[in-house]
């Protein structure tokens, strides 16, 4: 598709901020209004279509991608997304050590285990910690005080926890990543720290390095949805 306008501008509506092109109010992929809650996420909405060329590359708009889900999808059904969540609380990677003894046991214990406990002492949950890869269930309130935290959010976040959570395989990663200090970068290595321990014992496949890039890059922009929304 051409580019079909030239001016790209944001302004305040009713509910919040909103994307216009050529002064016509965008809406979402599935037809509803794209208003968005603050002025700093709808400036990059905005920015995705000022940096369009000639022809519009469809690929081109990830943050709108992830915003019209969260307003045509997860708004209508919270439950739904919230659902696709539960999963990576339930076999967090970070409960799931090496054996004890094993030379990445240590590594692991050191930068996964203060992340378990800050989320433990802030919702009041326990998790049970595995060596080796069978289910380790958790304590029984600890899902379900998950889920009820979860349900407390809006549906963008939820959106951004979502997608971090699957990148990372671990809520408690998408939790971390939503505190105001969160450093994204540090966050997806200790998610990804037993493929990149085993990168530096036997070097990183060109393919497996592009696909950690790609991973990063979906896990940064989910961290920076949740970033916008806090203002």
């Amino acid at each position: 598709m051409k580019r079909f306008y030239k001016d790209v501008t944001t302004a305040p509506v009713e509910g919040g901020w909103q994307v216009f092109l050529d002064g016509r109010a965008m809406k979402t992929q599935g037809g509803k209004a794209q208003v968005v809650p603050a002025e700093a996420l709808a400036e990059v909405l905005a920015a995705e279509w000022r940096e369009q060329g000639e022809v519009i590359d469809p690929a081109a708009f990830p943050m709108r991608d992830m915003v019209d889900y969260g307003l045509d999808r997860v708004a209508q059904d919270p439950s739904e997304a919230i659902d696709a969540i539960m999963p990576y609380g339930d076999t967090d990677t970070l409960c799931y050590r090496a054996d004890e003894g094993d030379s990445l046991r240590q590594r692991q214990d050191e930068a996964w285990e203060p992340m378990l406990a800050a989320v433990e002492g802030e919702h009041g949950v326990t998790f049970a910690r595995a060596g080796g890869v069978l289910h380790a269930p958790h304590p029984e309130q600890t899902l379900p005080k998950l889920r009820a935290h979860l349900e407390t959010l809006d549906p963008l976040t939820l959106v951004a926890v979502q997608n971090m959570a699957a990148l990372a395989n671990s809520l408690c990663v998408a939790l971390t990543a939503l505190k105001p200090d969160a450093d994204v970068e540090a966050l997806f290595g200790h998610a990804n720290l037993e493929e990149d321990w085993q990168a530096k014992q036997w070097g990183w496949d060109n393919d497996a390095l592009a696909r950690r890039d790609a991973r990063l890059a979906g896990f940064r922009l989910a961290a920076e949805l949740a970033r916008l929304l806090r203002g």
